[in-house]
Order: C-alpha cells, then sequence, then structure tokens
C-alpha cells in the first residue's frame, strides 16, 4: 500500500468524531495514511451536538450577546477534540500533537461569529509533517485582528481544512462527513439520487451557497480560488488509500477535468430561509442603500431582492435573509425607519429555497421555463425568483419542498437508471 499523494490534509465533521469510539476510528483511518507514505494533517469539528449545546448556552444567557464571548465559549468543542484525537493517535503509535487556531496562527478579520481567514503560516506545519509528526487543528477558529479568539460560522472547519490545505501546498484536501459523497439532490427526499463522481468548482460553490449541505460556501470558495482539490466522502465506509482516478467520493475540481457536462447538475434547497417584504416605501434615490447599508455592516447577508413598484409614487422591497439573522434584521430595519419611512413590515418563516445549478445552463436555454411550468403543473406558487449564470433559485411554500424537488430531480432527467 502506497500513498497516491505527497501530502493531504484530512478533515473529519462532527458526526465522524461524535463519541470516542468513532474518535478511535478516525485515528486508525489516519493511521493507515501515515503508513502508506503520506504527510498528513487532519482538521477537526466539535463533537456532534456539542457546537449547538454552546451556542444554547449563549443564547440563553443573553439572545444579543456579545459575539466575542460567544466565540470564546463556542470555540471550546474543537479544542477538545483535536486533544482527544491527538491521544488517540498517539495510542496508536502515530506521533501528533494539537493545534488550536491561535497557535499556528489561523489569523481572521474582526466579524466575530462569521469571520473570515485573512491567513495562515503554513511553515510550522510543514515542519511538523515532514518530520512525520500528524498536526492536529481546531477547525472554526483563529484569531482575530484584537488578539481574541474568533469563530468562522457554521460549518467553518471546512473552510478550516482548505485554508490549511493551501498553506501547506496539499495534494489533495479529503473532507469526510456523514455522507459517501456529493449527490443530485438530497438522497433522504429523492432515493433515486445519484452520487457525482467530479464536480467543478463553480457548481458546488452554487450548491452549496444555495442549501446543499455537504460543505460550507466560504470553503468552496477557497478551494476554488487556491486551486485545491477537494475530496467528499465518508468517514463510515472503510476505504484504503487510493489515485484520484479510483476516489471513492466526489471530487471537486477544475471545470478543464470535467469531460461532460450535464444540463443541470444537482437541485439544492434550503429551509433556514426567512422573507423580510418592506411596503409602501417612497421612491426615491438611495432607499434602496438606506434600507441594505445598515444590514451590510451588521454583516447580515442578504440573498434573493426584489423591488416591485407600488402606488402613488411608493415602492416595495422584498428580501431574504437567513432565520438565525432575521431577529437582527427586523430591529435593525425598525431602528431605521425614520430614515426609511415605510409603511409595513412583514416577515415569513415558512418558505424553503429550491435551485437548479448546472454548468450546462451557460449553453442551453429553457432550464427556467422547464423550472417554472414543472412548479405551476403541481399547483406550486413561486413568491420570489433570483438567477445566476448557472443557477436558479425560487422561494416557495415550505410545505411543497419535498414535492418540489421530485419533480425537478424527474423533470431534468436526474434519477438514477
Amino acid at each position: 500500500m502506497s500513498c497516491s499523494t505527497r501530502r493531504i490534509v484530512m478533515k473529519f465533521g462532527g458526526t465522524s468524531v461524535g463519541d470516542l469510539d468513532r474518535i478511535r476510528a478516525v485515528a486508525a483511518r489516519v493511521k493507515k495514511q501515515v503508513e502508506a507514505g503520506c504527510e498528513v494533517a487532519v482538521v477537526v469539528s466539535a463533537m456532534a451536538g456539542e457546537t449547538n449545546r454552546l451556542v444554547g448556552f449563549c443564547q440563553a444567557l443573553s439572545p444579543l450577546h456579545d459575539p466575542r464571548e460567544y466565540d470564546a465559549v463556542v470555540a471550546t468543542g474543537e479544542q477538545v477534540t483535536s486533544g482527544l484525537l491527538a491521544i488517540a493517535l498517539q495510542g496508536l503509535g502515530v506521533d501528533a500533537r494539537s493545534f488550536q487556531g491561535w497557535q499556528l496562527p489561523v489569523r481572521t478579520d474582526d466579524a466575530h461569529g462569521k469571520a473570515r481567514i485573512t491567513g495562515i503560516d503554513g511553515e510550522k506545519l510543514i515542519a511538523c509533517m515532514s518530520h512525520g509528526q500528524v498536526p492536529v487543528i481546531a477547525g472554526f477558529q483563529g484569531i482575530g485582528p484584537d488578539e481574541r479568539i474568533s469563530t468562522l460560522g457554521r460549518g467553518g472547519s471546512d473552510t478550516s481544512a482548505v485554508a490549511v490545505a493551501a498553506a501547506v501546498r496539499a495534494d489533495r484536501c479529503d473532507i469526510y462527513t456523514d455522507v459517501d459523497g456529493v449527490y443530485t439532490t438530497d438522497p433522504r427526499i429523492v432515493p433515486t439520487a445519484r452520487k457525482l463522481g467530479r464536480i467543478s468548482y463553480e457548481e458546488m460553490l452554487e450548491l452549496a451557497s444555495v442549501g446543499a449541505k455537504v460543505l460550507q460556501t466560504r470553503s468552496v470558495e477557497l478551494a476554488m480560488k487556491e486551486r485545491v482539490r477537494v475530496q467528499v466522502l465518508s468517514s463510515f465506509a472503510d476505504d484504503e488509500p487510493a489515485a484520484d482516478d479510483a476516489l471513492p467520493g466526489s471530487l471537486v475540481v477544475d471545470e478543464d477535468e470535467i469531460v461532460e457536462q450535464e444540463l443541470v447538475t444537482g437541485i439544492a434547497y434550503s429551509r433556514d430561509e426567512a422573507k423580510v417584504a418592506i411596503r409602501r416605501i417612497p421612491d426615491r434615490p438611495g432607499i434602496a442603500a438606506a434600507i441594505f447599508g445598515p444590514l451590510s455592516d451588521a454583516n447580515i447577508n442578504v440573498d434573493m431582492i426584489v423591488q416591485s413598484t407600488g402606488e402613488d409614487d411608493m415602492t416595495n422591497m422584498t428580501f431574504t435573509t437567513t432565520r438565525t439573522d432575521l431577529d437582527r434584521a427586523i430591529a435593525i430595519m425598525e431602528a431605521a425607519h425614520p430614515e426609511i419611512q415605510y409603511g409595513q413590515l412583514h416577515t415569513d418563516t415558512n418558505v424553503v429555497k429550491v435551485s437548479v445549478v448546472g454548468i450546462g445552463m451557460r449553453s442551453h436555454a429553457g432550464v427556467a421555463n422547464m423550472m417554472f411550468r414543472t412548479l405551476s403543473d403541481r399547483g406550486i406558487n413561486i413568491q420570489v425568483i433570483s438567477t445566476s449564470e448557472i443557477k436558479v433559485s425560487v422561494l416557495i411554500a415550505a410545505e411543497y419542498a419535498e414535492l418540489a424537488i421530485r419533480a425537478l430531480h424527474t423533470a431534468y432527467g436526474l434519477d438514477a437508471v
């Protein structure tokens, strides 16, 4: 058995390290790669459910808690896991040590709770790996310009892993999770969904951004920017080290590495959506900036936006944000009321965003029309629409989500034969 790559980063999510038995299994998997001759670095998430528990503590004490103290609390989950995995590896005779984000350091900006990585000096890790030591790195965390612990947002350990892979110039970043690859849609909803052997960075980025839970959006952005080859695979399958042409999971690569491109690659959905509708806004220059500027300043992401003309020189604005950010978005809009002078503010969390994604859309017409017709034929009303070059997204009532996904998966010919 030999390593098909010189240097790899292995990332394990919360379910993969959910208890001591699973941590032992992860250690055994890492040992296989070391014995095959690979230089290995490992990035870990907190144990399954741990981050939710820590977030719950913060929210119970204060719904509008200090995000810097929130980061100090929730970052501890990964600290525990990295230490435990290092102990497990040492027990198997593998030289290993844990690293926290601040020890490398992983430098981030000051957006506590959803910080972005600004740099990692990989030389310390490269030195460890070249001497046969396995660094076990706490994902999801870094250190901000204020020298305080920062966290990268939910799912941020994926981004940590890709950033580490870029910093150490790894040949591949293997992200182990509870699924064995990237599917054309959620196989729990559509049992005939197919696993994709390869998918482009751009398609994976769109799927992640519109709700696919396999990889975090920012991790794909970083992988595309740094050209890090990412493999998604299951930590519960007993796979041996393999060459790229025989990898068991789904490989996220440059578009040029995909021989034949499908019209639609996959269908994603997001239940973490909230619709905000602002009615009877004076239609004057700068009104959009008055609405979305304060939201941006508060690091609240806004997704789908629709502006429609009302009556009497008034306009209406509808946008979506995450349910997590909804309360803060409402507070900001209410505070901005004297400047915006809107008539009504309505919100709705009973919505789901459904998206179709595929590079093939660039060269084929009619993809959006097929989506609209398919939903119409099943009596599903579309509330908001947004598009990009390779994506069409619609906002629909939550109760129609599974019907819409199954219908669209069939309509675009994605069902496994």
